[in-house]
C-alpha cells in the first residue's frame, strides 16, 4: 500500500510567551520526540532536534533569526537528526564522540534498532510497525537512506554547568540511565526541567538500550524525586507536574529496585 505524503512536516505547540513545543506528528510513537524551542533576553535556546528528515531550521525560520544554542539532552537518532543545521551545539561530555560519529542505531525501521528494544516496546504497549513513518515528506524520498550527519559539539558540559539566556539560567545535571550522558536543563527559580528521554509519560522507559544502566536509572529516579520540579517537559509525549512526576518515578522504582 501506497504511503501519503506530508503536507506540513512539523507541527508547533505554544506552551507559554516563551516556549514552544515542536514535533514530527508522521514519525511513529517510538520515535516521535519533542523539541522545545526556549526564548531568552539574550539568546534563545533549542533542547532537541528531532530526526533531521526534513529541514528544520528551514521550517521555523522565523525562530532561528536571534542568536541560539541547540543542546541535546543525549544522542539517540530521535533528537540529534537536525543538529547539524545549527553552530552552536551543546552535549554532555560523556556522549560527545557519537555526535562526531554517529553510529548508534539511526534508523526508521523497526528491524534495524534491534530485536531486544523492539520487543520491549510491544511489551510495554507500542505496536512498532516495520516502517517507523507514517507519511514521507515526499514522493521521492527513500527511507532507507536516512542517515544522522556528524555535527560535532562546540561545547562540552556537565554537572553544574549553566546555559544563560539572559533572563533565564538552566543547570545541567547529569542524569545517566537510559543514557550515559543523558542530562536535564533545570531551571530553579521556575521549577522547569528539560529532560529528553530520562522520565516522560508513555507506556515504559527505555532502560536496555546500548549505553543504558538501570543501576544509574534508580539513582536518577531518586535524584529526581528529590527536587522541587513543578513542571516536566520531556523528550516524548506531553508535558506534566510534580505529582505525575514522583508517580513515573515511583513507578520504575517498584519495577526495578528489588
Amino acid at each position: 500500500m501506497a504511503i501519503e505524503v506530508a503536507k506540513q512536516w512539523f507541527e508547533f505547540s505554544q506552551i507559554d510567551d516563551e516556549i514552544t513545543r515542536i514535533w514530527e506528528p508522521y514519525a511513529d510513537v517510538l520515535i516521535r520526540s519533542n523539541i522545545w524551542y526556549v526564548k531568552g533576553s539574550e539568546k534563545n535556546m533549542l533542547v532537541d532536534s528531532g530526526l533531521g528528515i526534513l529541514s528544520l531550521r528551514e521550517a521555523v525560520k522565523e525562530l532561528f533569526e536571534d542568536p541560539i544554542v541547540t543542546v541535546v539532552t543525549h544522542t539517540h537518532h530521535d533528537h540529534v537528526g537536525g543538529l547539524h543545521e545549527f553552530e552552536e551545539r551543546v552535549v554532555h561530555k560523556a556522549e560527545a564522540d557519537d555526535l562526531r560519529n554517529p553510529n548508534n542505531f539511526a534508523s526508521l525501521y523497526a528491524e534495524d534498532i534491534g530485536e531486544s528494544i523492539v520487543k520491549k516496546a510491544r511489551e510495554v504497549g507500542y505496536k512498532v510497525p516495520d516502517m517507523l513513518l507514517t507519511a514521507l515528506p515526499s514522493e521521492d524520498y527513500d527511507p532507507k537512506g536516512y542517515r544522522i550527519i556528524p555535527a560535532p559539539a562546540t561545547k562540552l558540559v556537565e554537572e553544574g554547568d549553566v546555559i544563560d539566556l539572559g533572563n533565564r539560567h538552566f543547570e545541567v545535571l547529569h542524569l545517566p540511565g537510559h543514557s550515559p550522558g543523558s542530562i536535564g536543563l533545570w531551571e530553579e527559580f521556575t521549577g522547569v526541567l528539560f529532560c529528553g528521554d530520562v522520565i516522560y509519560e508513555d507506556e515504559g522507559l527505555f532502560d536496555n538500550l546500548p549505553g543504558s544502566s538501570v543501576a544509574k536509572y534508580i539513582e536518577t529516579m531518586k535524584r529526581l524525586m528529590e527536587l522541587p520540579i513543578n513542571i516536566v517537559h520531556s523528550g516524548h509525549c506531553g508535558s506534566f507536574g510534580r505529582q505525575r512526576l514522583l508517580e513515573l518515578a515511583d513507578d520504575y522504582l517498584r519495577l526495578r529496585d528489588k
